[in-house]
């Protein structure tokens, strides 16, 4: 009887003028992504910078609806995935959160090549299998490492170029004073900080102490110190706060922990955070080119970067890093809006 009353349950049916909206969810490193496969309307534009102005102007509160409660979380993570911007790619991405709209996303990188040459959306061309997706900052190009099952087992990505706008600098934070940081770009800006500074770990028994002090980080670099990229207006603001706790390990060379948007906190060890690390210690000198460091994450997942190649960006003397990582599936959805649900634009409570 269970059975047939479960069967019965499936076969509801949503009426004509409900929005339906499928999703591929995944993680990379824990942190989520939710892949918007179809329903999404359409979006008007050249480039992705246009895309992503488009559905900032016409559908935010879609993004609301598939990032927020009752169908996301306060750490939901997605990408709308467009039609390719570059004669040479396959397609372009626009990634999504609780905040809004990101320029760039290592851990969206490794899933969305993974599942692009698994699905077949970029045919396979042996062991490893070149993706090139067009970013908000920037053409990025992965390369897949499939199994003898023909499974990706990992990504690496050749991030935009990444570099340093500040070392060592000092931000006065209410409550807590003059911070020293660092401020780096690695497909977005972060401020990067010694959690010992501010007498916490990069573990989880410190997750809400982290989003706390990394929005008062975040919040005072904003204000007191300018924050422009050398092409892209709309790349030009501060994504977060990155906090490294250095390690005494064989392994892992040091942890980060990411609180970006509003407040969310990564799980993986961000793809665009470790390529502004690597532009920090290159410009230190702690690393060479082709020194690869492993970067664990709050949940000890790891990614690896290392620094390829110097390049000139703008004003800066910028570096082209490296990233791998691995992702996994976690379910395929449909979400369904009803237009008479009074919360169905979403809500947060955290």
């Amino acid at each position: 009887m269970s059975q047939q009353i479960s069967s019965a349950f499936n076969n509801w049916q949503a009426p004509d003028n409900f929005l339906k909206i499928t999703t591929l969810d995944c993680h990379t490193g824990g942190e989520p992504l939710r892949i918007i496969t179809s329903g999404f309307p359409e979006l008007v534009g050249d480039t992705v910078l246009q895309r992503r102005r488009y559905a900032l102007e016409n559908f935010d509160h879609l993004r609301t609806a598939l990032m927020f409660e009752p169908r996301g979380h306060a750490d939901m993570y997605g990408v709308l995935v467009t039609p390719a911007e570059r004669p040479n790619s396959h397609f372009g991405a626009i990634f999504i959160h609780n905040e809004g709209y990101s320029t760039m996303c290592g851990h969206a990188i490794i899933a969305l090549s993974k599942f692009a040459v698994e699905s077949g959306v970029v045919q396979r061309t042996g062991d490893v299998t070149e993706v090139r997706i067009d970013a908000p900052c920037g053409l990025i190009t992965a390369w897949a490492k499939s199994d003898v099952q023909g499974r990706v087992t990992e990504t690496t990505f050749e991030c935009v170029p990444s570099f340093v706008v500040h070392q060592d600098a000092f931000v006065d934070v209410p409550g807590l004073g003059n911070i020293r940081f660092d401020l780096a770009y690695g497909g977005a800006f972060y401020a990067y900080v010694d959690v010992a500074d501010v007498g916490l770990s990069c573990d989880r028994k410190d997750y809400n102490e982290l989003i706390n002090i990394g929005r008062l980080i975040k919040e005072s670099v904003s204000q007191q110190f300018q924050i422009s990229h050398p092409y892209e207006q709309d790349l030009g603001f501060l994504y977060g706060t990155i906090f490294v706790e250095a390690l005494e390990d064989s392994e892992l060379h040091s942890r980060n922990v990411c609180v970006f948007a509003e407040g969310e906190v990564d799980r993986s060890p961000t793809g665009s955070g470790v390529s502004g690390r690597a532009a920090i210690h290159y410009s230190r000198g702690d690393i060479g080119l082709n020194q690869p460091l492993t970067i664990g994450s709050i949940l000890d997942s790891r990614f690896v970067v290392e620094v390829q190649r110097e390049q000139q960006y703008g004003p800066y003397k910028a570096i082209i890093p490296r990233v791998t990582g691995s992702a996994h599936i976690s379910g395929k959805s449909e979400f369904i809006i009803d237009p008479a649900d009074p919360l169905k634009d979403g809500f947060i409570l955290r």
